[in-house]
């Protein structure tokens, strides 16, 4: 298959050399020609602005050179059915019916492999994300961030990095000592013994922790109402971590999300991992003793004030855990570390980095997903998401409502930086107005109409097809947008933007019903009809390819 994007690299190359023997100039060895999508309707397919990096060597005016440019291209190839300048010196370059049969085909050919790409070059990376404390349920925006965290590692895999997805389990500090108190005072409640474990004021107070205590009870009847509080509690807060923790796992396999590697934080402190890591920032002189405690040196990175590390009673702050936890992770080899963080982390962001830096890595070796917040709305009226009781919308209670594809979708179709409106009773419409269900039918409909194809005695083309037939805007306009996912995907690995593929999709699918509403495929002559098809064979395969790195579904039947 031919890369029609280094043809036309190649088009150039030739015109700027034949321009500089002409006037006796040598070249740069190789020319950096840098292409891409103009961003408006009617300036062509591909832009080029070669002609602004090539004034210095030419000596002449940037439109001067991109006239000349234009003058000198091949358009023999075949390929080009012509070039304009724009502006200062853009040039915009228009490709020919040619060049829309080679999509095709590259499409057919390539199949789940098209959009695929080694922009990564098989570096690593780690994406750590959800990471909810082990203390509840995971709700709704829990929910938005492992769909932001799961879709990113899809994409960065399909650009060619090697990926890692991580867990980190919160299951060290003060809010397990919380969690193991609240539910130990359920268990003395359940058990008639209230005033022996009152609950405590900023314990937790959903149903799911009764839920626990009574299981505690069931388990192990009434042995520890007369044991010492401090002595039963670790048994409360090891239940609940670890029915927490598997209630969480499940949420999580029935949300179509995996993780290779569950970390304890605990574990930072059983291996020596914090001590080592303070060590080594002491080592670098960016950790210092005063008063008694540890501190970082956070001014040198612009911060208002050092912070600390380790408090003057001996214990690790939560920011000592974090840069023990991030030197791990380098350690392990990662060339690039990004976490996926609720939006109310965003004033800790600049700390990590920080953090980072002073590990010696670059600022650039972490970055931070922050996800806005999730609004809920039920046919656009405004869903309560939590009382005063402790009680909330789950991800469970949305995954039953509307489904594991409607959900993702949802998810992620906003930039992760944005808030979210998720219309519950949207996201179950069999409708247009639902855009999930809107990207899903037009893969549906494709296979809809192979099938009746295949009724009729009509073969989908294997081989060739006389492709320069498709000439009509609808046709044309769905072949350029075919064209683009490779550079779409990479754009959204490039920029850890996942909900880049939710507006693709959207777009393709559009282009393709309007071409359907406005062409027949099948009760038309032959020629005319393989070459629909192939065209349809494309356009299925790229929406399954795009729905696959969302983790949706590409049904034949809806």
């Amino acid at each position: 298959m031919i890369n029609v994007e280094e043809k036309l690299r190649a088009l150039i190359e030739e015109a700027l050399k034949a321009m500089a023997d002409e006037r006796g100039l040598v070249l740069p060895e190789r020319p950096v020609i840098m292409l891409e999508r103009p961003r408006r309707e009617g300036q062509g397919d591909w832009a080029c602005n070669v002609a602004m990096q090539m004034a210095k060597t030419f000596g002449m005016k940037p439109r001067d050179i991109a006239l000349s440019v234009v003058d000198h291209l091949d358009l023999e190839s075949g390929y080009l059915e012509r070039a304009e300048v724009a502006g200062p010196g853009f040039i915009n370059f228009f490709l020919s019916p040619l060049w829309a049969a080679e999509v095709i085909r590259t499409v057919r050919h390539e199949g789940k492999g098209y959009g695929q790409s080694e922009v990564g070059k098989g570096k690593k990376v780690q994406v750590e994300f959800v990471s909810a404390n082990p203390t509840g349920p995971l709700h709704v925006g829990h929910g938005r961030g492992a769909i932001v965290g799961d879709v990113t590692a899809n994409i960065l895999a399909a650009a060619g990095w090697e990926v890692e997805r991580e867990y980190y389990i919160n299951d060290a500090g003060l809010q397990m000592t919380l969690l193991g108190k609240s539910v130990q005072s359920r268990y003395f409640e359940i058990l008639g013994r209230p005033e022996g474990a009152p609950m405590i004021e900023d314990g937790y107070k959903g149903d799911y922790i009764y839920d626990l205590a009574r299981e505690i009870a069931d388990r192990d009847g009434e042995i520890h109402l007369d044991e010492p509080l401090d002595a039963s509690l670790p048994v409360f807060q090891d239940y609940a971590v670890q029915s927490i923790l598997a209630m969480i796992r499940r949420d999580l396999t029935d949300f179509g999300v995996h993780h290779d590697v569950w970390f304890s934080e605990k574990s930072l402190y059983e291996t020596g991992a914090v001590e080592k890591a303070v060590e080594f920032l002491k080592g670098r002189d960016q950790a210092y003793e005063q008063d008694g405690a540890v501190w970082f040196r956070a001014t040198q990175y612009g911060d208002v004030k050092d912070r600390v590390l380790f408090r003057s009673n001996g214990v690790a702050t939560y920011f000592m855990s974090d840069i023990a936890y991030h030197k791990n992770k380098y350690d392990r080899g990662f060339d690039l570390v990004i976490d996926v963080w609720g939006a109310d982390h965003h004033g800790y962001v600049p700390r990590m980095t920080a953090a980072v830096e002073s590990l010696g890595r670059k600022a650039e070796d972490l970055r931070i997903l922050l996800i806005q917040f999730v609004n809920l709305l039920r046919g656009g009226e405004q869903v309560s998401m939590s009382t005063r009781s402790g009680q909330f919308v789950t991800l469970r209670d949305v995954l039953d409502e509307v489904g594991v594809d409607a959900s993702r979708y949802f998810f992620v179709m906003r930039s992760c930086d944005s808030h979210l409106d998720f219309d519950l009773a949207l996201a179950k419409e069999a409708s247009n107005d639902n855009p999930v269900y809107y990207v899903q039918y037009a893969h549906a409909r494709i296979h809809s109409l192979f099938r009746e194809a295949r009724g009729r005695g009509i073969d989908l083309p294997e081989g060739e097809a006389d492709l320069s037939l498709l000439e009509a805007p609808e046709e044309q306009a769905l072949i350029r947008k075919l064209s683009t996912f490779p550079d779409e995907a990479v754009k959204a690995a490039q920029e850890l933007a996942p909900h880049r593929i939710t507006f693709y999709l959207y777009d393709l699918a559009a282009l393709f019903h309007s071409f359907y509403n406005a062409h027949r495929v099948l009760d038309v002559e032959s020629e005319l009809c393989r070459a629909r098809l192939a065209l349809l064979d494309a356009t299925r395969i790229v929406l399954a390819n795009a729905l696959a790195l969302l983790g949706i579904g590409a049904p034949e039947n809806m």
